[in-house]
């Protein structure tokens, strides 16, 4: 299987504690929209993306990774979606590793991510319906078992 070898350990896990080489390149979900729509007249006989192709590339450019991506490397994805276009609409099921490959490039896995260094920081999570807005009534935690026991 082609690829660069095993993902690199967590560091809080390894036996050696050198220090690490590079830090961890850490990104925040901003809801950003990045780049531009993907390229009108790149395909044959005036063909359309195919559906699964803009999804894929809509996913690319709302990906915190798009943050560190420069013009080269829109280019390089432009490549890759049309491999992807190729392979969704002719069903040539032998640029998946191709594809898989290049998304690699880019952190699209978490084994990617870590061997490129690169965290994604987890998105607060949105409060509930049932949440208190102000922290509630309660003060402390004796309070709160002396209502409950009644």
């Amino acid at each position: 299987m082609a690829g660069h070898g095993p993902a690199p350990k967590d560091p809080a896990k390894r036996r050696r504690r050198n220090a690490d080489p590079k830090p961890m390149t850490e990104l925040a979900v901003d809801g950003v929209v990045r780049g531009a729509d993907l390229p009108e007249g790149v395909l044959p006989d005036g063909e359309s993306w195919h559906p699964r192709t803009v999804m894929w590339w809509e996913t690319w450019r709302r990906s915190p990774q798009a943050q560190t991506f420069t013009a080269t490397d829109w280019d390089f994805l432009v490549d890759t979606a049309l491999m992807h276009h190729v392979m969704w609409t002719k069903g040539r099921w032998e640029f998946a590793s191709e594809l898989r490959l290049r998304a690699a490039k880019f952190g699209a896995t978490p084994e990617d991510r870590l061997r490129l260094r690169m965290e994604v920081l987890p998105t607060p999570a949105e409060p509930g319906p049932d949440a208190p807005v102000d922290g509630g009534s309660v003060t402390d935690i004796s309070s709160r078992r002396a209502r409950l026991s009644g």
